[in-house]
């Protein structure tokens, strides 16, 4: 899958928006660059912090609008370079966004909704990654979500009841909850 081809698909998507009010909102992007393999995208891994509800998951960069925030683009453009130093607006084209998401925490639905932003680098970039708040970053082909061994779950406990969640799993990185919504609808779009 080029960048061509997800500009031209992401292009004709009409994204749906969480209707209500009293809502806080964040934004992550979904950073794509043409490798070998076709695109693929930059996926972190939070550090471990006991003020993050999801501290030592996988992600994308994102975070919370800032009220200086002139909107939620910008607010991923600032936690994309905060997080892993690729500067959006300088190295960056914004191809669309996808459906805005209800954030769930310790399952259930939070006063949150995040907007997903698709993005594609315009030039080299190098990830340096801000370790206050991102342990690990790197580029994961988008065609290896697709492969079936990608394919697996996630189990936890909530208030001591067995949880299972839908996963891609790479390299021994398990991507889940609200990432793996996003991927999920990207991969939904595109193909």
């Amino acid at each position: 899958m080029t960048i061509d081809v997800i500009r031209e698909r992401v292009a004709a998507h009409k994204p749906v928006t969480v209707a209500g009010t009293g809502y806080a909102h964040a934004a992550v992007a979904i950073v794509l660059r043409e490798a070998d393999e076709g695109a693929e995208f930059v996926v972190i891994r939070r550090s471990h912090r006991d003020d993050d509800p999801w501290s030592g998951h996988m992600a994308l960069p994102g975070g919370r609008q800032d009220p200086a925030d002139r909107d939620l683009f910008m607010t991923a453009t600032r936690e994309t370079h905060e997080e892993v130093g690729i500067d959006l607006q300088q190295y960056g084209e914004l191809l669309g966004h996808l459906d805005e998401l209800r954030a769930i925490g310790r399952g259930r639905p939070l006063d949150l909704v995040i907007t997903p932003f698709v993005c594609a680098v315009t030039a080299p970039v190098s990830l340096t990654p801000n370790h206050r708040e991102v342990q690990q970053a790197f580029w994961l082909p988008l065609a290896a979500l697709r492969r079936r061994e990608a394919q697996g779950s996630f189990r936890h406990e909530i208030n001591g009841q067995p949880m299972e969640h839908q996963a891609f799993i790479y390299q021994g990185h398990t991507i889940w909850g609200l990432t793996y919504r996003i991927l999920t609808q990207l991969l939904e779009v595109v193909t």
